[in-house]
C-alpha cells in the first residue's frame, strides 16, 4: 500500500466502483472499502427463497445502465456483462384483458394507445429519439460538467421536461397513454405533481425507445462484479468487509469519495449538520418469488414484457403515490413487477421462474403490503397464488438492514421530489464537494439521481480529479 492514496472510496455500490474506475484508468491510485462481504449496493444477486432461484434484492431491470455514458465508455462485456432484451420492454394491463405497450418501436407504443392520443405520443417523443445518446449525456452530467453538446434539443427537452407530469399528461385524450406515463414517472417514488417529473417519465420513455429496458445475464450483481474485475485490472485494490466509522478508520489519502447516504458521510466525515435539511422519503415493500410457471397475466403483452406496471389508472397511480408520501400504506397499491427469467432461464431451475414486485408505502413503515400486492397482481393474473413456491418480503426496515443507503427504506437515497429530485443533496453547482476539501460524496443522493447507471460516481470523479490535479 502507498503511503498515501490519491483516492479512497467508501461503498462499492454502482456509483462508488464508477467513480473509482474513473480515477483509476487517469493514473490515480484508488482503493474501495465496502462494509458487505460482497460489491454490488443496490445491484445484488442472491437466493432470496429456494436454492437455485438468483434474484436481485433491489434493482433489477435498468433502462439507464444500458444506455449510460459512463458504462458505454467501459469495456464492461471483457468481464461478463451482458445485457438481456426482453421482447416488450414493459407492459400496462387493464381489467379488460387488454394493454399499452411501451416497446423499442415508438409506432408499437403508440398504436397501443388508441387512434387519438398516437400522434400526440409520436410527436412528444420524436426530437429526442434521434438525439438520446447526446441528450442522454448533457441531462446526465448537467450543470456539473462540460457545457452541453446539443444545447436546443437540451433547452426543449426542459421545456417539455420542466413541468409536473400532470400538466403533460393533460395532451394525451385517453387513460391508457396518461396511465401508462404515470407510471413511468412512478419509478421515482414521487407524487405525479411534482416540479420535473415529466422529465422522468420522458426519460424512461426515451431509454425504451433507444437502448431498450434489459437486464443483466445472471442478475444485476455481474454489473457490480464487472465494475470491480475491471477496476482490478486498473490497480485498483477492493476491500469488503470494512466498515467505516471515522475517516480516520481509512489509509491516508488526497481525497475520500463516499457512495454512502449524506447522513452516513457527515456522521464519519465528521462534517456536522451539513446535510440537515436533506430530506428522505417514501419507501417501497418488496417481494421476491419463486414460481412454479410463468405469471398467468390475462393481457398477452405483459407475458412478454420484462417489466409490467400494475395500476391501472392514472388516478389509481397517483392515489397510491400521494398515500405513501403523506404517510398511509394504500389499499391499492401501484406495482411495478419485473419477470427476469423470461430472458434469462439461468435465473431458476428449468421451468421455473423469479418474480419481482414491489408497492409503495410510508418512510419507515412496518407494516405488512403482502395480501394487497397479491391481490393486485392476481386482479391482472388469476390464479398467480397457485404458482408461488416461495416468497421473500423485504419492507423498510428490511431493506434498511440490508443496504444502509436506504433510510427509513428509501431506496432513491433521498426523497425525489420539489427542488432535490434536481438539486441533491443540497442547492448548489457543486453537489460532489463538501465543506471538506478533501471529502466528497458520489452516492445517488447527487446528481442524476436514482438508477444504476454510474452517472453520480462518473460526476463526482471528474470533480474529484480536477481538485487532485489543481493541487
Amino acid at each position: 500500500m502507498p503511503s498515501m492514496l490519491d483516492a479512497v472510496v467508501v461503498g462499492a455500490g454502482p456509483n462508488g466502483l464508477t467513480a473509482a474506475v474513473e480515477l483509476a484508468r487517469r493514473g490515480f491510485s484508488v482503493e474501495v472499502f465496502e462494509a458487505l462481504d460482497t460489491v454490488g449496493g443496490g445491484a445484488r444477486t442472491e437466493e432470496l427463497t429456494l436454492p437455485g432461484f438468483r434474484h436481485d434484492p433491489c434493482s433489477a431491470v435498468h433502462p439507464l445502465g444500458a444506455g449510460s455514458p459512463a458504462f458505454k465508455a467501459m469495456p464492461l462485456g471483457r468481464y461478463g456483462l451482458e445485457w438481456l432484451h426482453p421482447e416488450l420492454p414493459m407492459a400496462h394491463p387493464w381489467d379488460d384483458g387488454t394493454a399499452a405497450v411501451l416497446s423499442r418501436s415508438v409506432a408499437e407504443t403508440a398504436a397501443s394507445f388508441g387512434a387519438r392520443d398516437a400522434g400526440t405520443y409520436r410527436r412528444l417523443v420524436a426530437p429526442y429519439v434521434t438525439k438520446w445518446d447526446t441528450l442522454a449525456r448533457d441531462f446526465m452530467s448537467l450543470p456539473y460538467s462540460a457545457l452541453p453538446r446539443d444545447p436546443l434539443t437540451l433547452a426543449r427537452f426542459g421545456i417539455d421536461g420542466l413541468p409536473p407530469s400532470t400538466w403533460l399528461m393533460r395532451r394525451f385524450r385517453d387513460e391508457k397513454a396518461r396511465a401508462l406515463f404515470a407510471g413511468l414517472v412512478a419509478h421515482v417514488i414521487a407524487p405525479l405533481g411534482g416540479l420535473a417529473t415529466s422529465a422522468v417519465g420522458l426519460v424512461f420513455a426515451l431509454a425504451a425507445h433507444t437502448g431498450g429496458w434489459p437486464m443483466p445475464r445472471g442478475g444485476s450483481q455481474s454489473i457490480a462484479d464487472a465494475l470491480a474485475a475491471y477496476l482490478r485490472d486498473l490497480g485498483g485494490v477492493v476491500h469488503t468487509g470494512f466498515e467505516v466509522k471515522r475517516l480516520d478508520d481509512l489509509p491516508p489519502a488526497r481525497a475520500y469519495v463516499f457512495d454512502t447516504s449524506p447522513t452516513a458521510l457527515a456522521r464519519i466525515a465528521g462534517l456536522g449538520q451539513a446535510y440537515e435539511k436533506y430530506r428522505y422519503g417514501a419507501s417501497v415493500f418488496k417481494i421476491d418469488y419463486a414460481l412454479d410457471g410463468p405469471v398467468p397475466w390475462a393481457a398477452e403483452e405483459a407475458r412478454r414484457a420484462g417489466t409490467v406496471q400494475i395500476g391501472p389508472t392514472s388516478g389509481e397511480i397517483g392515489t397510491a403515490l400521494n398515500l405513501a408520501s403523506g404517510g398511509t400504506a394504500p389499499e391499492t397499491p401501484f406495482l411495478i413487477t419485473a419477470q427476469p427469467s423470461l430472458v434469462d432461464p439461468s435465473r431458476a431451475p428449468e421451468g421455473k421462474h423469479v418474480f419481482w414486485a414491489y408497492g409503495h408505502v410510508p418512510h419507515a413503515w412496518d407494516g405488512d403490503l403482502t395480501d394487497a400486492i397479491e391481490r393486485q397482481i392476481e386482479r391482472f393474473a388469476p390464479g398467480f397464488r397457485d404458482r408461488v413456491l416461495a416468497r421473500a418480503t423485504a419492507g423498510p426496515p428490511e431493506l434498511a438492514a440490508r443496504n444502509a443507503n436506504y433510510i427509513g427504506g428509501d431506496i432513491a437515497c433521498g426523497a425525489a421530489s420539489g427542488l432535490q429530485l434536481m438539486l441533491r443533496p443540497k442547492v448548489t453547482l457543486f453537489p460532489y464537494a463538501t465543506k471538506h476539501p478533501a471529502v466528497f460524496i458520489c452516492s445517488s443522493a447527487t446528481p442524476p439521481g436514482p438508477g444504476v447507471h454510474g452517472m453520480s460516481g462518473h460526476n463526482a470523479a471528474k470533480a474529484v480529479w480536477r481538485r487532485l490535479r489543481a493541487a
